[in-house]
């Protein structure tokens, strides 16, 4: 199982970030020790004193294919969840002076939180999912998809043009505005709609 991050696919989050809005999905990977699931206490790393949240909805591949066109990316899967990519934002700004790989800023142990549950697309119109993250009880980040740069159906298009999708594989389509800094103590809740979808600790 491998985990596909899709960088920018919200224009208002690149303008937050002083980036271009990109002309084609920008992707990296994740390991799957980055996975942190549902219930379970995330512990704050001690290589970073600015470590950011990026709520994300994620689809869950449900088999293999590569080179898929556009118009059949929607039978590669059936369900979305909804996850975090944690970002230490020191070490990717050191990173990005030096012109190095982001694999430290992103990449780490548990790095990537996510729901246990999924929802069926069957039950949503995934041009129209709202989604939510709050912290200590306010709220921090909203998101819809509409304003995705990129559909899931063109990430997969262009993403399997690389290399192959395997059953499991998971992508996290990127982050809207509003990412901002966590602190020991914080407590992050995740809502697609008004269903929680997850729930964890900072510590």
């Amino acid at each position: 199982m491998k985990i596909i991050c899709i960088g920018r696919n919200y224009a208002d989050h690149a303008k937050e970030m002083k980036a271009e809005v990109p002309t084609e999905p920008v992707f990296f990977m994740k390991p799957d020790t980055a996975i942190l699931k549902d219930g379970q206490d995330f512990y704050f790393p001690d290589f970073t004193s600015d470590l950011h949240y990026e709520c994300e909805l994620v689809i869950r591949i449900d088999k293999v294919g590569k080179n898929i066109a556009e118009k059949f990316a929607s039978k590669y899967y059936s369900s979305v969840t909804l996850g975090i990519d944690f970002t230490a934002r020191d070490l990717q700004a050191k990173c990005k002076e030096k012109g190095l790989p982001w694999e430290i800023a992103k990449a780490f142990e548990h790095s990537a939180p996510i729901s246990n549950k999924f929802i069926s697309v069957d039950q949503l119109n995934l041009s129209d999912v709202h989604f939510e993250l709050t912290q200590n009880g306010v709220s921090v980040q909203k998101g819809h998809t509409a304003d995705m740069i990129f559909t899931a159906d063109q990430i997969i298009a262009y993403v399997s043009k690389f290399m192959t999708l395997k059953t499991g594989d998971l992508i996290y389509t990127g982050t809207p505005a509003g990412v901002g800094p966590v602190k020991i103590g914080d407590r992050l809740e995740g809502y697609i709609g008004s269903e929680k979808m997850f729930s964890f600790s900072v510590k």
